[in-house]
């Protein structure tokens, strides 16, 4: 009859099956490992390890070490537990004499585990019954196997694969003598000292025979048990990644990435970020997406080690968007039939009143083109004709475009950003940019970006294919590009690829987003603290590393145009006065131009262009009375007009200054006949400096 406790032991194949990993796995597109996570708290533990793939010399010292008659006894060494007893009675040195057969018993069944420190009669008693049993259930391989991989070795390691990792930075395979002698004496006592560790180590070296040698073995011990041991894992390339995605319920998860690009484009976001090292800049981020698929072939949250915050995951923070909105905003008034490709804008000073007050855009440069079409102000990105555009367009409509598009951020009406929206004043994700250009590159289709491998389902319809292809095929313009970025920049790659980049205020935020083909990359450059950039702007923060991973993605399957689709007309188009040179273009079917002209403003009639109507003027009071005037300015103001102030005359001529009284006024333009061209209505705020009297102007 078979005690109890035999009978409740588990298999050997009972407890490979129940052995868990405390790390957690990520696994890219090929069932590579490229992150390492640990997902247990209650110990540090790798996967089982074969008797086979352990080192000979380690194995052999374990043996010497803790049952030197293993493959001679049958569970119990009774010459041994002779020895031991003697010693008990008649030595001050006491001996437990447990086989590895006794100990692994011992660590399947819990009530034969040791009491304060040591086991009473009867457990040992048990402990032999149980061995005994063990071995005529399992082999003698199996037996040693599971001690290896059972046994506690320093601090909370379990298992010969943790503990030479851990303390060597290696496989089991690999141990050599030393590291051997080491390890097999801290299984008598895990967190002895080191001193107490190498006694024992060279007792066990002097034990074999011939004796092996015990030098070098104190200088290890120094070196690797002086701290606590330290697991580090044996892949760490998706940090972000793999905390989305493995749980203790879901520790071995396989993703979409892919691990020999996310390793280029973390090494590329660490290169780039030591070239801008002198310009304040410390983090960067990168995303890479298949346009067909949405699964995401790369995710660099930041440059690891390095990062100012390496546990901040720079491809889903929140962050100013600057101008790589405008390419929607564009689309918009395109699919809309506002505008064209050819349409002109101009880009000229211009003041807008909102209720925050006056907004006065300025483009990039600080320049300002004149008129220009909308293919050359997208593509050289000026701000000016995009906040032109966005009054067209409207911000309502803009804000709930973008919602569509999968910019969550952006919860807030169109009046509450405002015509800056145009710019990028909105707050988004490099995730949400990445997946909106890939709604570009797809024809207008939504789809969400996947981190698992599974069957893409086609989203909806929410751009026009037709006017996204019209956008598309301006972002890959480097002619139109280069009254702003010149024809040598960044974004200029040898096959093709749409792309545009942004910059938000005070140089805080670098973004360059594109597409070729088949793949979009996003990337980020700035700072996770919020501090500015000096002199860094998305050409030359966040292009170059855009280009050196889409040139790599290229590398040996260069990008092809997108097809055509059907809604489109090309025509050749000619431009009045020479602002831009003639060339061919794409057109909405039922909205080609082929020749443009300037237009005068809307009805031949003249404009106030400055105050608008509705603005609030404030009174400085530091500033001395005869220093403070408001300047009337109009557009094609006949010869002979006059400036009218509350009914009364206060200039003539095309503009005038005026100093500034309290209060509301109503400005008026009239022709040289009496009657009235324009007229706005503004405010003046403050305390009065001066009797209000007109100044002439030049």
């Amino acid at each position: 009859m078979l005690p109890a406790i035999a009978q409740a032991l588990p298999t050997y194949d009972e407890v490979r099956e129940g052995w868990k990993s405390s790390e957690g796995v990520l696994l890219d597109r090929h069932g590579e490992v490229i992150h390492e996570l640990r997902v247990d708290m209650q110990g540090r533990r790798l996967d089982w390890v074969k008797l086979e793939e352990v080192s000979p010399a380690f194995i052999q010292t374990v043996i010497r070490a803790e049952d030197k008659r293993f493959y001679e006894h049958s569970g119990v060494d009774w010459l041994a537990l002779g020895d031991a007893a003697f010693d008990n009675l008649f030595s001050s040195r006491t001996r437990g004499a447990s086989t590895l057969s006794m100990q692994v018993a011992g660590m399947l069944e819990a009530s034969l585990q040791r009491r304060h420190g040591h086991r009473t009669v009867g457990q040992k008693w048990d402990q032999i019954k149980a061995a005994r049993d063990l071995e005529t259930k399992w082999s003698k391989q199996e037996i040693l196997e599971t001690y290896l991989n059972l046994s506690s070795f320093r601090g909370e390691v379990q298992g010969v694969a943790a503990a030479a990792r851990a303390l060597f930075d290696k496989l089991p395979s690999g141990l050599d003598e030393k590291e051997s002698l080491l390890l097999s004496a801290l299984l008598r006592g895990p967190n002895a000292a080191p001193e107490t560790v190498v006694k024992r180590a060279c007792a066990v070296a002097e034990s074999f025979a011939p004796p092996r040698s015990c030098d070098g073995v104190a200088e290890l011990a120094a070196e690797r048990l002086a701290a606590v041991p330290n697991l580090r894992p044996s892949a760490a390339l998706a940090p972000h990644v793999a905390r989305e995605l493995i749980t203790p319920e879901a520790p071995r998860v396989t993703s979409t990435l892919d691990g020999r690009l996310q390793a280029f484009a973390l090494e590329a976001v660490r290169r780039q970020l030591a070239q801008l090292d002198a310009q304040n800049v410390a983090d960067a981020a990168v995303l890479v997406a298949d346009n067909a698929s949405g699964e995401v072939l790369a995710y660099v949250g930041n440059s690891g080690a390095e990062s100012s915050a390496r546990f901040v995951d720079g491809v889903r923070a929140a962050r100013q968007a600057g101008s790589t909105l405008k390419p929607f905003l564009y689309e918009l008034a395109i699919e809309q039939r506002l505008l064209t490709a050819v349409s002109l804008l101009d880009d000229s000073p211009v003041n807008i009143v909102t209720p925050g007050g006056l907004y006065v855009p300025q483009n990039y440069d600080r320049d300002f083109k004149g008129l220009v079409s909308l293919r050359t102000a997208l593509s050289g990105s000026l701000n000016v004709p995009a906040v032109r555009t966005l009054t067209l367009v409207g911000t309502d409509p803009f804000a709930e475009r973008l919602r569509a598009l999968g910019f969550d951020y952006v919860t807030q009406p169109g009046d509450y950003y405002g015509y800056s929206l145009a710019l990028g004043s909105a707050e988004v994700s490099l995730w949400q940019l990445a997946n909106a250009y890939r709604a570009l590159a797809q024809g207008g289709v939504v789809s969400p970006l996947r981190l698992f491998p599974a069957e893409g389902g086609r989203g909806p319809r929410v751009l026009d294919q037709a006017a996204s292809f019209i956008v598309t095929d301006i972002l890959a313009d480097r002619l139109a590009r280069s009254i702003t970025f010149g024809l040598d920049n960044p974004l200029a790659t040898r096959y093709w690829a749409a792309v545009k980049t942004g910059t938000s205020k005070d140089m805080r935020d670098n973004w360059c987003v594109g597409f070729s083909r088949r793949y979009t990359v996003a990337v980020w450059v700035g700072n996770f603290d919020g501090s500015a950039m000096w002199d860094v702007s998305g050409i030359t923060g966040a292009a170059p590393l855009w280009l050196e991973i889409m040139d790599h993605l290229h590398a040996g399957t260069p990008g092809q145009p997108p097809q055509i689709p059907a809604g489109l007309e090309r025509a050749n188009v000619t431009f009045d006065g020479e602002l831009e040179p003639q060339r061919e273009d794409w057109f909405l079917a039922g909205t080609v131009v082929m020749q443009v002209a300037p237009k005068a403003p809307a009805g031949g009639r003249a404009m106030i262009l400055y105050p608008a109507d509705g603005q609030i003027i404030a009174i400085d009071p530091d500033i001395p009375a005869d220093s403070q005037h408001v300047q009337f300015q109009a557009d094609s103001a006949p010869r002979g007009s006059s400036w009218h102030l509350d009914g009364a005359l206060v200039a003539a001529g095309g503009e005038a200054l005026w100093s500034p009284a309290p209060g509301r006024h109503r400005l008026a333009l009239l022709d040289p006949d009496g009657r009235e061209l324009d007229a706005v209505e503004f405010e003046v705020r403050g305390s009065p400096v001066a009797t209000p009297a007109p100044v002439p102007g030049n």
